[in-house]
Parts: structure tokens; sequence; C-alpha cells
């Protein structure tokens, strides 16, 4: 359970975090960077739940927590093991990334195969998903570029793949399954 007594500590000031381990770093640093933008993404998914309802909503609440799991999962170095940090290390695992396959697939047959690049917009609820797919595809480069360096969970990339494809799809179901997508015409405005 966390508890949450004081929002200010002080100890950033300086410039520097803790992460999940205790260790002390650069608030720029690249790890601070990918959970980071995995809490951004959160908040646009706080913002495309207030045009959804039924299951896309009760999706986006899925989501919206397994995103806390993987900001956990980021802010913990991949080389601490549940030993060194005695507890069980919270870690995104495969079933997560095959629920986001399964609703992608079940989605997806639902809709007419694409013959334009869809532009965002449309409904209010698409075009925050497809804020949502932008901002999820930016934590992903950021954690990918992070592997580059240090040990990063593969299902956490791997997360960040699918759910960035998951706000697509959901965008063009938001956009009457597809029908009110809005299409890039190439060259339309020479």
């Amino acid at each position: 359970m966390v508890v949450l007594n004081r929002i200010y500590t002080r100890t950033g000031d300086a410039g520097e975090t803790a992460l999940g381990n205790g260790a002390r770093v650069a608030k720029h640093s690249l790890r601070v960077s990918a959970y980071g933008t995995v809490d951004e993404t959160n908040a646009t998914v706080g913002l495309a739940r207030l045009h959804a309802t039924g299951e896309m909503d009760a999706a986006l609440a899925r989501i919206s927590n397994d995103l806390f799991d993987l900001g956990a999962d980021l802010c913990r170095p991949e080389m601490e093991k549940d030993h060194e940090a005695g507890h069980p290390v919270l870690r995104m695992v495969a079933a997560q990334v095959k629920r986001l396959e399964d609703e992608i697939d079940a989605m997806n047959a639902r809709l007419a195969p694409l013959r334009s690049f869809v532009l965002p917009g449309g409904t209010p609820l698409a075009a925050h998903l497809h804020l949502c797919r932008t901002v999820a595809r930016r934590a992903e480069r950021l954690a990918v570029e992070l592997a580059t360096i240090e040990p990063v969970n593969e299902q956490a990339i791997i997360y960040l793949n699918r759910l960035s494809d998951w706000f697509f799809v959901a965008g063009r179901i938001a956009n009457d399954e597809g029908r009110a997508d809005v299409l890039w015409v190439p060259g339309a405005n020479r």
C-alpha cells in the first residue's frame, strides 16, 4: 500500500529524484524521461476517458492501471532482482501485452480495411485517442533509447509498442467504427 502523507519533500529541489530502488538520479536522466512520458501518456488517457463510455471506458481504465505498473517497472533498474529489493519487483508481463493484442484483434475485426492513412480527429474521443497514441510512441522511443544503455524489461517496450497500436485502432472505433475517419489526401492542398 502506498501512503503519501506529504506531497512536497524538497528532496528534488537540486534537480535530482529518487528511483524506485532509492537511487538518486538527475531529473533529466533518460530513465526519468521514459517513465515520465509514460505518466504523460496516462494523463492523456484520463482526457480520453472524459469522452468514453461502456467497454471503451473500462478498457481505458485497465490501460491506465497498466501504465502505473509500467512506470513502476521503468523506475526500477532491470538488473535489480526481487531478493535485492526485499520484495517482488513489479514488472510488466506478457499477459498484459496479450490482452492488448486480443483487444486490438477484436476491435480491428469490426473495421473495414484502410485505403489511406488516418489523420487525427473525428470525434472528441478519437482525437484524444490519437493524442494518446503519439505520446505512447514517444514513451516507447525513450524506453528503446534507454535500453541501448541500460537493461530494460523487454515486456515494457513491447507493451508500449502494442499500446500505440491499440490507441490507433480504438480511435477508428471511436469514429463510428472507421466510417467517420478523417483520411489523408496526399497533396490535396498543393
